[in-house]
Formats: C-alpha cells, structure tokens, sequence
C-alpha cells in the first residue's frame, strides 16, 4: 500500500515516556516529531497525556514542538499515585479524525489498543505500529507482524542530549 496521503499519529505518551526511560535513555520529543515527520509524513502528531496542574509548561512545550496535545484528567489515588489513563481518549480522537487521515501511525506497547489497531488495519487505515520497547509489548500486537516497527535502535537518533531543556525536571 502506498504510503502517500494524509498520515496522523496517535502517541500514548505514557507508554511511550516508561517504555524508553526502561531502555535507560530519555527521548527528544523534537527529535521525535521531527522524526515521525520524515520517515512517516506525519502530518498531525496527537499525543495523549495524563493532566497535572504543574505541568503546563511541559504541554506549552509539546505544542510548540508541533504536537497535537490532548489532556486526560487525572485522579490521585489514596496511594499517593497519579492515574491518568489516556486509553480511551487516543482511540475516540483515532475515530474522531478517522475521515480526515488516510493513515494513522499508532505509537504505543498496549494491547489494549489491539481493538483500535484490528480496524484499522482491517479497513486498511493502518500506517504502522510503532512499538517503543520490543521487550516489552503486549502479545495481543505480535499478529500485526508486518505493520511494526521498534524503536529500540533508534536511541542514536532521537536520544535527549544534555544541553538546553531537562525533561526530568521543570525549566
């Protein structure tokens, strides 16, 4: 299938951020949009982020980069833990743009996403898997072999390097 047309990608950020930060590196989310921008013709980049009062710097951040920022509301558990689930958002905003990409980039190790990936690649919608640690993601998504792709060699490219912003804490 060509890949020529509108392409959108669909970013678990969450899922994202663990599964690289576990891989010992920490991501350029320029780098990245540059990246899904050249390699994939990315056109619109969503990304799908739990919300935190404190973090409005991180999210100005994110859109001044060119990515699309969705905000989940997020719970603090009697634990002490932040729960933002960002799930359902990223597959209701998939089938909310489904008319205005012709294929969709989804960035994520979850199997709950198998659902949301099935269709897409059934109605042939479906650019790629990206999947950010192949050590860690679901088995639900082995099936869509052909469509996956891995990001654990691509610590070179797209690592955060020292200087300027520290993504660990506030500027």
């Amino acid at each position: 299938m060509s890949e020529k047309g509108l392409h959108y990608a669909f970013i678990d950020s969450q899922n994202l951020h663990l599964a690289i930060q576990g891989q010992g590196w920490i991501l350029s989310y320029k780098r990245f949009r540059q990246y899904l921008k050249d390699k994939y013709k990315i056109q619109k980049a969503f990304m799908f982020v739990g919300h935190l009062p404190g973090n409005k710097w991180l999210y100005r951040f994110l859109k001044n980069l060119g990515y699309e920022v969705i905000l989940k509301p997020t719970l603090l558990l009697p634990n002490g833990k932040v729960k933002g689930n960002v799930d359902t958002e990223l597959v209701l905003h998939a089938m909310i743009e489904y008319s205005n990409y012709d294929r969709a980039l989804i960035v994520s190790n979850d199997g709950d996403f198998h659902c949301l990936v099935d269709y897409l690649d059934g109605k042939g919608k479906l650019l790629k898997l990206m999947i950010p640690d192949s050590q860690t993601y679901s088995s639900l998504l082995k099936k869509f072999g052909p469509a996956l792709v891995f990001m654990n060699g691509l610590r070179f490219k797209l690592e955060h390097k020292k200087r300027g912003i520290n993504l660990r804490t506030k500027p």
